[in-house]
């Protein structure tokens, strides 16, 4: 199990763009399904997350997972004188994140000037925040990307401070009378 996890994590997909930070994948569980110490398990599963950039897309990037899997199940060294690869099921449970870039200067501006007008200076533009839900309406409508971060973001202690999420609804305000202002005009 291990050997597939190693080849899932090392080498590293990418470096990132120009655009992007480096794709990136997660274990967020190990199971075994078995609550005995002492008991050898029959199967374990691995789950993980992909955040990629746009050097890759959903197909690529499963291509380049099972291509690494594949590799790894087949390794002899890691199989203790076995001579069959490790038999793994690959399932793929979620939509993939599929990477897009907001293009609207109109848009975009507008939400700069909110920020601005609030907090007193102008955002860095970036898409260092990852990919959020926003990816499943992308298609439909356009969309900029804007919200709390911190240091404690997906994780199971997950919080912010009030005065942030004060400051976030006055831009979020501010943004949606300015927009609504500008567009009756």
């Amino acid at each position: 199990l291990m050997t597939l996890v190693e080849a899932l994590l090392h080498p590293v997909f990418d470096k990132g763009t120009s655009d992007f930070q480096p794709t990136n994948l997660e274990v967020t569980s190990i199971d075994v399904g078995n609550p005995a110490t002492n008991v050898i398990p029959a199967k374990a599963t691995v789950t993980f997350n992909i955040r990629f950039n746009d050097t890759w897309t959903a197909e690529t990037i499963q291509a380049e997972i099972h291509n690494r899997l594949d590799k790894a199940a087949k390794r002899k060294k890691y199989r203790a004188g076995k001579t069959t690869p490790v038999d793994y099921e690959l399932v793929w449970r979620d939509r993939p994140s599929h990477v897009f870039l907001t293009r609207d200067e109109r848009l975009i501006e507008a939400l700069s000037g909110s920020v601005e007008a609030v907090i007193g200076r102008k955002p860095a533009l970036s898409t260092s925040g990852g990919t959020s839900d926003a990816r499943f309406i992308k298609d439909y409508c356009p969309v900029v990307e804007f919200g709390l971060v911190g240091k404690t973001m997906h994780m199971v202690d997950e919080r912010v401070a009030l005065a942030d999420l004060e400051t976030l609804t006055q831009i979020y305000q501010r943004f949606i009378e300015d927009w609504f202002e500008q567009g009756a005009s």
